[in-house]
Parts: C-alpha cells; structure tokens; sequence
C-alpha cells in the first residue's frame, strides 16, 4: 500500500534530524516549513530531556514551522514547547530506583550512575534535573549534572535511570543487565559508548507519541517517524511509516518500512520531499 503524505513528523534528532552539533540543514528546514504550510507539524522525539531541546527548536522559532510539542527522555516526558510545561511524566519510583541502581553495580563493576527528573519545566529551578555518583562520567561534552550520593541518587522519582561504563558497548551493557532487570524497567541505549538508559516499563517513543495525540490536537492519523537507534525502535514499528536513517543502528533498520540517506546527506528530508 502506497503511504502519503504524512499528517505529522516524529523525528529522533541526534544522527537523524542533526549531525553532531550542527545545526538543522537548510535543506531541511524548507522542507518542514513546507510540510507546516500544509498543516503537518514536527514532532521532536528524543531521549533529550526538556532543557537540551530548545537549542533545536529554537532553530524554528519564529518561523510558521515552530514546534509546539516535544517527547523527551525516550518518551518518558512529553514537553509543551511554547509554554515551557512538563505535559506528562513517566517516572520510576524510589524502590525501583534502588533496586535498578543495585543491579547494575552488581552486573557491571565500576558503573557510574545518573538519574534524569521531570520537574515541571526545561529550567525547573525548584528540582536538581539530573544527578549523578562520583563514578559518572558522561557520554557529552556538556556535563550539568549535581554530584551526589548513591543514596541520594534514588531519593525522589526519575524518569530515566541512566548507566554509563567507558570502554564497553551499550549493547554489551543491555545484555549484561537485561536478564536481571526483567520486566522491571525499560532498558535501551541511543549511542553505543557505554551508555544506557532505564524508564518505566512500557514507555518509549511511541507511548509518549500516543500520549501526546490523545491529549492535544496533534493529528497523528498518518504519521511519519524517523529514526537511527535501537531508542527508536517502537517509534518506528508505530507510525504509519517509519523510516530508518542509513547511518544506523542495524536494529533501526530492521525496524523500519524503509531506509533513507544518512542524516549527513539530508535524509529526512529526502523523504518529505516526496510531499512537500
């Protein structure tokens, strides 16, 4: 069955919409600006949390393609981008949080730990967003954590619980921790650098996606979605059409009902081009 036009765009961003810390190409923002002319909006959906997402909205700001919703932290929060409000919030409880922190001590010696909290905006200046063990060492250059104590770490709710272990994979990391965690948590990886990351079971792009749709007017009768990796993966099997980028992860191709260029040459917008 032919698939078009989309009624809206869910994209990942890192190595699918952007390229490292480039900013969103020319070519693809007169696609979406196009695309928005016909009533078919972006829909950022990223592991970012709220607060690393306005330098790639902003980029629209302004113009008749600025985004009004984003779904952050692998689908664990969905963001009101123009209003500055956490929507909705998927968060781990402390138990869960103590018992993944314990197991991932236990499953991976020498692991750093992170935890990721929702507070009720980007800049919430009330809540300490992210916090981390003196072990953490992140997979960025932008470090914004507050150090803290393994016990304090899983003090309040998180929406992510995040492990990090220099020198070995995220997939081995997954394997490692994934018989023992169980049906516990949600555990994925959106880079392979040792890292990986834990929310609640069941919640991933496409739960904050279908979150978002059935309580805001965002048409998602036809949607399109792209992605590279394994993060993406339910993303990609929910839309309409999800389209794998071809500088991905192999499980993201697997995935998806089609492959386009990677995100260096324009892969997205190759596709709505097709529309727009």
């Amino acid at each position: 069955m032919t698939f078009g036009p989309p009624s809206m765009i869910a994209s990942d961003v890192d190595g699918t919409l952007i390229v490292g810390d480039d900013p969103i190409s020319p070519r693809t923002v007169e696609v979406l600006l196009r695309a928005r002319a016909a009533g078919v909006e972006l829909v950022p959906s990223t592991g970012r949390p709220p607060r690393w997402v306005p330098p790639i909205t902003d980029q629209l700001a302004g113009t008749a393609a600025a985004t009004r919703f984003a779904v952050c932290a692998n689908g664990a929060i969905v963001y009101d981008v123009l209003g500055d409000r956490i929507l909705h919030a998927e968060e781990l409880s402390t138990d869960v949080l103590e018992t993944l922190r314990d197991i991932c001590a236990d499953a991976v010696p020498g692991v750093g730990l992170a935890a990721e909290r929702a507070g009720t905006s980007a800049h919430d200046a009330a809540t300490a967003s992210f916090v981390a063990t003196s072990g953490y060492k992140h997979a960025w250059l932008n470090p914004d954590h507050v150090e803290v104590s393994d016990g304090r770490l899983v003090e309040a709710p998180a929406v992510k619980l995040l492990a990090r272990k220099p020198g070995m994979s995220s997939r081995e990391m997954a394997a490692s921790v994934r018989p023992l965690i169980g049906d516990l948590a949600e555990v994925t990886f959106s880079i392979d650098t040792g890292l990986i990351e834990m929310s609640v079971p069941g919640v991933h792009k496409a739960s904050g996606l279908r979150w978002l749709l059935a309580n805001t007017d965002v048409d998602g009768s036809s949607a399109i979605a792209f992605g590279d990796m394994p993060n993406d993966i339910e993303m990609l099997r929910w839309a309409s059409h999800g389209v794998a980028m071809g500088n991905g992860d192999p499980a993201a191709l697997a995935a998806a009902d089609e492959v386009t260029a990677p995100a260096a040459d324009d892969g997205v917008a190759a596709i709505l081009e097709r529309w727009f």
